[in-house]
């Protein structure tokens, strides 16, 4: 296969572990970044080809990569989806401020797209108070306890997972974390993470008409809207995607 189309075998890394991300649900660069070069350079050759570093996207090429895709694909729905997502978590935000909710992630960052979560931190000296204050509220949740590496040993984490139209993810924790912002795997920079407050002024200032319509209405477009804009900007057939053959199945090599 030539990559010389697509910038070199880095950027057909980056551009595959974009789609991968987008079309099968994949959320880790890393992850992402390793099925592409799997399937770009084949399975048998992956296991003898020593990978230099300057071949590998970094997690903001292949987030760049993503970006565009998702401009290509989505359109116009990418905003109408984005509004609709952040008063999804406005209104849950609302319903939690005892825990000081945070909005974080890609619709605080605007880069929301079709299958992004709302993921909230909210902070708590003990994460059942967290899930009784959900039970109380009614909503139908899933408590996850989740185990990641962090300043060099292992830590728990508990999440709240909140299905719904747009599914919403809650992480808990300790009120000391308020005051510390985490580094994004991105690009190191601390991470966007907005108060109620904020996020309210932010919709305001990107969601003008939206915003004011929903004062006034409380309406936000319906999911049917939303999957409709998804249908109008169905990719065009004829043209097989990277990384993908005649046939249509995207990838090359074994999973």
């Amino acid at each position: 296969m030539s990559w010389e189309r697509y910038g070199g075998l880095r950027a057909a890394i980056a551009q595959l572990a974009a789609q991968i991300m987008y079309g099968e649900g994949v959320k880790q660069y890393f992850t992402a970044k390793r099925l592409a070069a799997k399937r770009l350079l084949g399975s048998s050759t992956a296991r003898t080809v020593r990978y230099r570093p300057r071949d590998l996207p970094s997690n903001g090429e292949i987030k760049a990569a993503l970006l565009e895709l998702v401009e290509e694909i989505e359109g116009d729905t990418r905003t109408r989806r984005l509004f609709a997502m952040r008063i999804a978590a406005l209104e849950a935000m609302k319903e939690l401020e005892p825990f000081f909710p945070r909005l974080i992630g890609s619709v605080a960052t605007g880069h929301a797209r079709s299958g992004s979560d709302v993921d909230i931190h909210v902070f708590a000296n003990d994460p059942e108070d967290v899930v009784e204050h959900v039970k109380r509220l009614g909503w139908t949740h899933e408590v996850q306890h989740v185990n990641i590496m962090k300043h060099g040993r292992v830590m728990e984490f508990v999440h709240v997972l909140v299905p719904d139209i747009f599914p919403i993810e809650l992480t808990v924790y300790a009120p000391r974390e308020l005051r510390i912002r985490p580094r994004s795997s991105t690009d190191g920079k601390p991470i966007v993470r907005l108060k109620t407050s904020v996020l309210r002024r932010l919709i305001d200032r990107e969601h003008p008409e939206a915003w004011a319509r929903y004062l006034e209405t409380d309406e936000v477009p319906s999911f049917e809207e939303l999957c409709d804009g998804d249908d109008e900007r169905e990719p065009e057939s004829g043209q097989p995607r990277l990384g993908e053959d005649a046939t249509g199945v995207l990838g090359f090599g074994d999973e």
